[in-house]
C-alpha cells in the first residue's frame, strides 16, 4: 500500500513546527530530524518507504527552518530548547514514544531526546554524526586525526569552519545568503572516494577568510545524484524566506549545549538499541578512520554500526542503503515495536 506524504502543522505557545508525515496513523513512529541547512524535505526517499513497512513517519522542519518558527537571538537555537519542541510534537501526535533518526545537527537533537528522555526513545538512528555527550567542541578536538591535520597548521582540525562562525557570524551567514541557490548546489553533492585521507574543506576556512574566500560561491552545475530540479528550488525557497541566521545559530550554543549535557540521565549513557551510520567519504565528519566514534562505543550499550559508501548528504545520495541499514536494525534490534501500534 502506498501512502502520500502529507504537510501539517503544530502550533503552541511556544512554538510552532511544521511537518511532513506519511503511513497509517497508528503504525509504530518514527521521527526524522534534519541537519543543517535542509528540510523535512531532506527524508523524501525514506518516508514513503518506512511508510510501506507500517510505520508512521514524522519529519518536522526543525526551529529556524521551512514552516517552522526562527528566532532572532542565537540563544534560541540551543539544544534544550530544540528538544522541547520534539517533545511539543511528540505530544501533539499523542505518543509517548518514538524512534528517533538524526542526521547532522538533527543528530545531537536524537542523541538529546536519548539521553535526556530515555522514556520517550524506543531507540536512536544516526547519520554521520556519532554520539558524543554535549557534541561541544571540548570533545571533539581531543578526537581529530593528527596525522592528517598536524596542530601545528590545522590546531582545530576539520572543526575550523564552526569557529569562522564564532568569530565572523554576520559574513558567515550572509555570505551563504549572497546566492541561496548557488550555496544548495554548492553544498549537496555526492561523497568523493578520492577526498578521503586528504584535510577536509572544512579545516581551513579562517585562513581562507570564509568559504571561498569569502567571495561569492560558484555557480556549478546541480549534482542530480543528491538533488532533482525540484529539490532545488524547494531548498533554495525555504532557505531564501527564513536566511540562514536560524541554521548558523544552531552552532553558537557550545557553551550551554555542554551544560545542558551535564545533565543528561544515566551520565548520558544510552541503554536502549542504537544504530550508527558511518559515511565512508564524509570528510568532515570523519568516523573511519579517526577517534570521532570512540566516546559513541564507550557510552551505547547496544550499538549496531553500518558504513555507507557516501558523503554526507547520505539519506538523499545512498536513500537505498539507509533504508535498508534502517530496516534491518528495526527488524532485529525491535522487533515488538515494528509490530504493534
Amino acid at each position: 500500500m502506498t501512502f502520500p506524504v502529507t504537510e501539517h502543522t503544530v502550533k503552541t505557545d511556544r512554538h510552532t513546527t511544521g511537518t511532513l508525515a506519511c503511513g497509517p496513523q497508528d503504525g509504530p513512529l518514527l521521527v526524522f530530524c534534519h541537519g543543517w541547512p535542509e528540510l523535512s524535505l531532506s527524508w523524501r526517499h525514506q518516508l514513503p518507504a518506512f511508510a510501506a513497512l507500517g510505520f508512521r513517519c514524522v519529519a518536522p522542519d526543525m526551529r529556524g527552518y521551512g514552516r517552522s518558527s526562527t528566532y532572532p537571538r542565537h540563544e534560541d537555537f540551543a539544544q534544550e530548547l530544540i528538544v522541547q519542541d520534539m517533545l511539543e510534537l511528540l505530544a501533539s501526535l499523542g505518543r509517548d514514544k518514538a524512534v528517533w533518526i538524526g542526521h547532522d545537527w538533527g543528530s545531537p537533537v536524537v542523541w538529546n531526546m536519548a539521553a535526556h528522555h530515555p522514556d520517550k526513545t524506543v531507540g536512536v538512528a544516526s547519520l554521520c554524526v556519532p554520539y558524543i555527550k554535549g557534541f561541544t567542541l571540548d570533545e571533539r578536538l581531543p578526537l581529530i586525526d593528527r596525522n592528517l591535520y598536524p596542530e601545528a597548521e590545522y590546531p582545530v582540525g576539520q572543526w575550523d569552519y564552526q569557529y569562522f562562525y564564532f568569530e565572523n557570524f554576520e559574513k558567515a551567514h550572509k555570505a551563504f545568503e549572497a546566492n541561496v541557490r548557488n550555496t544548495v548546489k554548492t553544498l549537496f553533492r555526492k561523497g568523493n572516494p578520492e577526498a578521503v585521507g586528504k584535510p577536509a574543506f572544512t579545516a581551513s576556512i579562517r585562513r581562507q577568510g570564509g568559504w571561498f574566500g569569502g567571495g561569492p560561491w560558484p555557480d556549478l552545475p546541480r549534482d542530480g545524484d543528491v538533488l532533482t530540479e525540484q529539490d532545488l528550488e524547494a531548498y533554495t525557497a525555504a532557505l531564501t524566506r527564513n536566511g540562514f541566521f536560524g541554521p548558523d545559530a544552531w552552532y553558537m550554543n557550545n557553551e550551554a549545549n555542554g551544560a545542558y549535557a551535564k545533565r543528561a540521565a544515566n551520565d548520558g549513557r544510552l541503554a536502549m538499541p542504537v544504530l550508527f551510520l558511518h559515511g565512508a567519504y564524509d570528510t568532515t565528519c570523519e568516523t573511519m578512520t579517526s577517534r570521532l566514534a570512540e566516546p559513541m562505543r564507550r557510552d551505547c550499550a547496544d550499538l549496531t554500526e553500518v558504513v555507507v559508501k557516501s558523503g554526507h548528504w547520505m539519506a538523499q545520495e545512498k536513500p537505498v542503503d539507509v533504508n535498508v541499514a534502517l530496516a534491518r536494525w528495526l527488524a532485529a534490534k525491535l522487533p515488538d515495536y515494528w509490530k504493534k501500534p
